[in-house]
Order: structure tokens, then C-alpha cells, then sequence
């Protein structure tokens, strides 16, 4: 069982944001072999969704992602940092996540579009939840993306 936590930069514990930044490492930095500055100065200005699970006694972070506020990225509010921990994937917990995000910004940016910057590979994956590519490939620290906005 999965529960969901919306929450303020200032609002995290110190051991959440130890456990996300933990996962974040882990998936965006050792799995995809990408050394990148993931602390970017926008984890401040942005909504944290986090996918909690019980495992063994303890909360892991199973699911993650953060949504930008408008003009701290880019104009629209944007989503962003999503990911599935390992021992996660295959679930649909994916999916998910990213339903549960979009309710979120239309909830708090009703007339707002919403941004992603997405790996290419992934495309189809958010076009099924109504994003459409607006940018040709781009490198996006040796990976390749693309800017897919949502409308309202």
C-alpha cells in the first residue's frame, strides 16, 4: 500500500528529504550513470509528491516527483525529478504517480498549462496522459529530451 504525501520544501523532515534526495541519487545519478547537479535551487519552489511505502518496519520512498511552480522554470507550472524506485517498477505505479500529479496542478493552477521536460524515450508513456511534444530532441545531460506541455 502506497501513501501519498503532498508536501512544502520547508514542510519536509529532515529524514524525508534524506530518504528522497537518497532515491533521487540513486535512480537519476547511479542508475542512469549521469552525474548531474540535482540540488538545482528549485526543490525550494516546488511541490513534492512522494510515493510512500512500509517496508520492513520502515518508509521508503517508492515514488517521486516535484512540481515547479509557474516562472521558476519555466512559465507554466511544471513537473519534473519523476521517478519510480526500483524495487517499484512494473506496478503501474508510474502511472499513477503521474495522475496524481496532474490532479494537483489543476487543483492548484487551474488555468495553467503544464511543462515537462522528458526523456525522449518516454514520449509515448506521457503523451497518454495528454502531454504533446512542443521541442525537437534536445541533450539533456548526455540524455535525450523533449519539452511536452499539457494544456489546460
Amino acid at each position: 500500500m502506497i501513501k501519498w504525501q503532498w508536501v512544502l520544501f520547508d514542510e519536509l523532515s529532515l529524514n524525508e528529504l534524506y530518504d528522497i534526495m537518497k532515491v533521487r541519487q540513486a535512480v537519476f545519478t547511479v542508475e542512469q550513470d549521469c552525474p548531474y547537479q540535482d540540488a538545482d535551487g528549485l526543490d525550494q519552489f516546488s511541490w513534492h509528491l512522494v510515493g510512500w511505502h512500509e517496508h520492513s518496519g520502515e518508509q521508503k520512498v517508492a515514488a517521486y516527483l516535484r512540481v515547479v511552480f509557474p516562472d521558476k522554470k519555466y512559465p507554466e507550472p511544471s513537473i519534473g525529478r519523476v521517478l519510480t524506485a526500483e524495487q517499484a517498477r512494473g506496478t503501474g505505479l508510474g502511472k499513477v504517480l503521474i495522475r496524481e500529479a496532474i490532479t494537483h496542478v489543476v487543483d492548484e493552477y487551474p488555468d495553467a498549462a503544464v511543462r515537462i521536460s522528458a526523456q525522449q524515450h518516454l514520449e509515448k508513456f506521457y503523451s497518454e496522459f495528454g502531454f504533446e511534444t512542443v521541442s525537437e530532441p534536445y541533450d539533456e545531460d548526455g540524455i535525450p529530451h523533449v519539452q511536452m506541455l499539457r494544456q489546460k
